[in-house]
């Protein structure tokens, strides 16, 4: 399928643009380099990171606040972070702070309770999101505002939280919520409106989908397509990035590689040509710096930017993952979860243990967090003493409202029943029932191996971070006791013996160092990881093309830098010809060894 090749343009570029997609498509580095390119052209503008792992500082190269910073090298270019957890503490100061000295401590201590949950930390953050773009004076020393956004999932939220709390404002008649205080909320109301209409206005903004040539990244970019279709926003783009072509014929890893690409983007055709839909071919450096930036968008700057290969390198010692399996079955149960950026395979690594255990003959429950998730539901009925199951949200959060009305709201009169529905309509209920099915699946390792296939990065650190905000939140509600589950999720997370943790990276800078984040996250919590998992690696590939082989002399830095700087235990997996689907297939892929392929 021929596409043009990606160029951002000024003359026609709106004034708002938004990266989406699947974690791992690239939208940090194709966000970056579009403003680079409209700096370039003499434009000024400002580029946003609304994603709570944001890496948008390595990509620059630069140490970012939420506040704007120029950009060395790209004048006219200045960047930030929206801190969710620095503007929800903000958020809470700007409520609580005039009645400080107005109200005795014990008040202002529950109202900052009342304002520990996760909802505050959307409303706040979507209230720093929504200035830029609902305010005129907010941004106007800038031609265009460029949002680099968080995985699909939190992109939806942010796109819908405008009309949600909209709506919430409209309806509640309580004049509080688990955002405290709705009068403020009612402040910023004016720009929340502006907000949702510049946002569905086609003349001021575009939705850059942002994909990979694989099947699974175009399908979540077609749903994420409709869904904001549905929420107004219907100016958008596809941008198709690493599209990979080989020359050497006689390569059996690039022609596989080049094959699942056309294949995928075959399969999702009638999507792919639904809108404007464009290509960036693979690079064989890694996207950092402003040089970096300018070669994901540039033939000659990429050629002038890769660097010879050197075959003097002896890789590090790594185990297989069946030879990490080995070690965590002797417990014979517990909890084993794959943690990393999006896009880095730990549906497979998860898939992977889970047939490996089975196949041992212990009882395993693979279990996902992540709607993207697809490798694992190929598995259903082929494997005695496998089990699976996906936490959906939208199912857990009408079971938990049904449970809460059936229990409580059945001892209340009208309008106190009232009172409880509006308040169950809060987006905190969704957070609460995802995490009771969390703890609920981690409580089952106390009988059997459970194997969790956790969501990305920022995903994963809310769903943990959630057991204090949730106790409070119940608190508050007045409305159940704790289920056993959820008061030893803690303990269960924090003992090594029952829950082991592997960090899933790619051997690339981003999803290396992303992961080291999420590491020292996991250790200030006391959960010590217990291995890494590299992923998807063209080490002994035997491969020809020039391309791949400077991609794989790339790897070298970032393997060496998990074995001898971040990890305890190292596991190794090769990048594969074809999907490792089945059982038998994701066994090979976990017994296969670097020496395997050596000889």
């Amino acid at each position: 399928m021929k596409l043009p090749t990606y160029q951002p343009d000024a003359a026609s570029s709106t004034r708002f643009l938004f990266f989406t997609g699947k974690g791992g498509v690239g939208k940090t580095s194709l966000s970056c380099a579009t403003a680079l390119k409209l700096v370039e052209a003499g434009k000024r503008v400002l580029l946003v990171s609304t994603d709570p792992a944001s890496n948008l500082d390595e990509v620059l190269e630069t140490t970012l606040t939420n506040a704007p910073t120029p950009i060395a090298g790209a004048p006219g270019l200045d960047a930030l972070n929206i801190n969710p957890v620095a503007a929800a503490a903000a958020y809470r100061e700007r409520l609580i702070g005039p009645m400080r000295g107005l109200l005795p401590e014990a008040a202002l201590r529950s109202m900052e309770e009342q304002l520990s949950g996760s909802c505050t930390v959307e409303i706040a953050a979507f209230d720093e999101f929504s200035g830029f773009i609902g305010d005129p004076e907010a941004a106007k020393a800038y031609d265009h505002v460029i949002f680099d956004t968080a995985p699909t999932g939190h992109t939806l939220r942010l796109m819908s939280l405008a009309k949600a709390w909209d709506q919430f404002l409209d309806t509640n008649t309580s004049g509080t919520s688990c955002l405290g205080p709705l009068a403020g909320l009612e402040k910023q109301r004016g720009i929340y409106e502006a907000t949702v209409n510049t946002l569905a206005d086609a003349k001021a903004t575009t939705l850059m989908l942002v994909s990979r040539p694989q099947l699974s990244a175009l399908r979540e970019a077609e749903r994420t397509s409709k869904e904001l279709r549905a929420l107004g926003v219907a100016n958008q783009c596809l941008v198709i990035n690493g599209r990979f072509e080989t020359n050497c014929p006689q390569d059996v890893t690039a022609q596989a590689m080049q094959q699942r690409g056309e294949d995928a983007m075959q399969a999702a055709q009638a999507f792919i040509t639904s809108m404007p839909s464009f290509i960036v071919p693979l690079r064989s450096i890694n996207i950092l710096g402003i040089a970096g930036l300018r070669a994901l968008l540039d033939n000659e700057a990429e050629a002038a930017a890769a660097t010879s290969v050197s075959a003097d390198w002896n890789p590090p010692e790594m185990q297989s993952l069946a030879e990490l399996v080995d070690g965590i079955e002797q417990q014979g149960h517990g909890v084993i979860m794959t943690m990393g950026k999006g896009g880095v395979g730990k549906t497979t690594v998860a898939a992977a243990i889970a047939v490996l255990l089975a196949k041992r003959g212990h009882s395993v429950h693979l279990s996902t967090t992540d709607p993207a998730a697809h490798i694992a539901q190929t598995l259903a009925g082929q494997l005695e003493g496998l089990t699976l199951s996906r936490i959906d949200p939208a199912a857990e959060t009408a079971a938990y409202t049904a449970e809460v009305l059936a229990n409580q709201g059945a001892q209340m009169d009208a309008a106190a029943r009232s009172l409880l529905e509006e308040d169950l309509r809060s987006p905190c209920t969704e957070e609460i029932a995802v995490f009771r099915a969390f703890a609920r699946e981690v409580g089952q390792g106390t009988k059997r191996f459970v194997v969790l296939d956790t969501a990305p990065t920022g995903h994963t650190l809310l769903l943990l971070d959630a057991s204090e905000a949730y106790h409070r939140e119940l608190e508050r509600q007045a409305r159940s006791t704790q289920p056993e589950e959820v008061l030893q999720l803690l303990e269960h997370l924090r003992d090594p013996v029952f829950t082991h943790i592997l960090l899933v990276t790619l051997p690339e800078a981003t999803p290396v160092h992303e992961a080291a984040a999420l590491q020292d996250d996991l250790r200030r919590a006391h959960i010590e990881p217990c291995a890494w998992v590299i992923n998807q690696s063209l080490l002994q590939s035997g491969s020809c093309d020039p391309l791949l082989q400077r991609r794989e002399h790339a790897e070298h830095r970032y393997i060496q830098e998990v074995v001898e700087k971040q990890a305890t235990h190292t596991a190794w997996l090769p990048w594969q010809a074809e999907e490792p689907v089945g059982p038998d297939a994701l066994a090979h892929l976990a017994a296969t060894t670097l020496k395997d392929l050596a000889l």
